[in-house]
């Protein structure tokens, strides 16, 4: 049965970095094979055996209506109805996936359902692509090649770091990446600083007020950006949290500080997520709040806490 041998719950942290970190997208393929309902079942045959498939979409121009597989296909050669419709033997309760949707989703359902393959729908739901789990295995693959390169740089970076001198004016300085829908990690940066202040020996309520902005600004970050970074300094009276994200920007500020307005989507909000209150939260702990964001240039937040 097709199966993708790791799953959102378990496995190594890069991996379950990377499987929230891409994007459905990121592994299907595109430009779909797929017939008209008005198509025979030998059609559909000869269409598998070309292209060396076991699946096929059913679809009235770019809209999803069915889908038929190898085994209806045997079926129909048994039966001696090779010549009848598609639409007669497809499948029209059909599992799609949203091409928005992180890859953990995709390995969720193909282990789920034991389905050979997926359509993927774009947000208008018109049908973009299909992900089968070789497809999930060698986009993840190719990914981890890539990360493996990035964190050789990390460590060499971390490693030059360690040898490096303390700072002089004795200010605490953390910095972490956030991945985009990266669920499994968020929080991890703010109980970091959190950890952090409390080996200062600050107060318990301001250290309670920088976690709130942190986490608070993490969250932003995982569900509404392309990834980025929270950067936190402390000493000399204050703890200074900054939120830099890649994209999209935020069209209306003023919109985005009242508590409850929030543009996630319902699959984000169905996760317990998207209430709206990050950004009116993140300035309700803050002595000092700054944002700055517009359409295409991202997002940057500014939270100072003095003691």
């Amino acid at each position: 049965m097709p199966s993708v041998p790791i799953s959102p719950e378990s496995g190594p942290q890069v991996v379950l970095e990377l499987i929230y970190r891409l994007k459905v997208r990121d592994a299907m393929s595109s430009p779909v094979i797929w017939a008209s309902p008005g198509a025979s079942m030998r059609a559909v045959q000869y269409l598998m055996r070309d292209n060396r498939i076991t699946g096929v979409p059913v679809a009235v121009e770019d809209r999803l209506v069915g889908i038929v597989s190898m085994g209806d296909v045997i079926e129909a050669l048994d039966a001696g109805r090779m010549d009848e419709p598609v639409e007669s033997r497809m499948t029209r309760a059909v599992i799609s996936l949203e091409d928005d949707m992180p890859l953990a989703f995709a390995t969720t359902y193909i282990n789920r359902y034991k389905f050979g393959r997926f359509p993927v729908l774009d947000r208008e739901a018109r049908l973009v692509g299909i992900v089968t789990s070789s497809d999930v295995v060698r986009s993840l693959l190719v990914a981890m090649n890539r990360e493996v390169e990035r964190l050789e740089e990390k460590l060499a970076a971390a490693a030059a770091a360690e040898a490096a001198p303390p700072p002089a004016d004795g200010r605490v300085r953390l910095s972490f990446q956030v991945t985009r829908f990266d669920f499994e990690n968020a929080g991890k940066a703010s109980a970091e600083i959190k950890k952090a202040l409390k080996g200062l020996g600050l107060d318990p309520a301001l250290i309670r007020r920088a976690a709130v902005a942190s986490y608070e600004l993490e969250l932003n970050q995982v569900i509404h950006s392309e990834g980025g970074s929270i950067a936190c300094v402390a000493g000399a009276g204050s703890v200074e949290i900054r939120a830099e994200d890649r994209g999209p920007g935020i069209p209306d500020v003023e919109a985005a500080m009242r508590e409850g307005f929030s543009t996630a989507n319902e699959w984000i909000r169905s996760l317990g997520f998207g209430a709206g209150m990050g950004l009116p939260n993140a300035r309700r702990v803050s002595d000092d709040f700054s944002i700055d964001s517009g359409p295409g240039r991202g997002t940057t937040v500014r939270c100072r806490i003095n003691y």
